[in-house]
């Protein structure tokens, strides 16, 4: 593979790289932290089951959706975003606004996938820290996850979808 030319100019890169940073220091930062105050609970520390699996799994899409696209939660994006329209089903689309960190955060609450790291990781640590509150919070969760996609089954199957 050849060289870069030393000389060779670059468009500007229009992506908060700073701003990604200092998100993803922060994402390390708590995971380290978490991994330190969690040291003496090792015993609790075991794989998630199949069935573990799914339901965290079930919880952590809902929570992702919940944050990054509920109309409800939309007050805690508005820093952040700008509102273009209702999308169906209590969500809503928002257009990132800013620059900088505040765009990186932007990004990063709009986007179930990429929420979806940090509410798995807080997820798998109240399961150490915390875990009865954690299973009932998840459990929760879960089941509002399961419920919503039998609502839109429920409407295809009566033609209102």
């Amino acid at each position: 593979m050849p060289a870069a030319d030393a000389g060779e100019r670059r468009p500007p890169d229009p992506r908060p790289l700073g701003g990604y940073g200092a998100l993803t220091a922060t994402y390390a930062a708590l995971a380290g932290g978490a991994v330190m105050a969690l040291r003496g609970r090792r015993d609790r520390v075991r794989a998630l089951s199949p069935m573990d699996l799914l339901i965290y799994g079930l919880a952590t899409e809902h929570l992702s959706r919940l944050v990054t696209k509920d109309s409800v939660t939309s007050v805690l994006r508005r820093p952040f975003t700008s509102f273009e329209k209702a999308t169906g089903e209590g969500e809503v689309k928002e257009e990132v606004i800013g620059t900088g960190l505040r765009h990186a955060v932007g990004e990063l609450v709009t986007c179930p996938f990429c929420i979806a790291h940090w509410v798995a990781s807080a997820l798998v640590v109240g399961r150490v820290a915390a875990p009865r509150f954690t299973t009932a919070a998840v459990s929760a969760f879960a089941v509002a996850r399961l419920s919503d996609h039998l609502q839109l089954l429920y409407g295809i199957s009566q033609g209102r979808q």
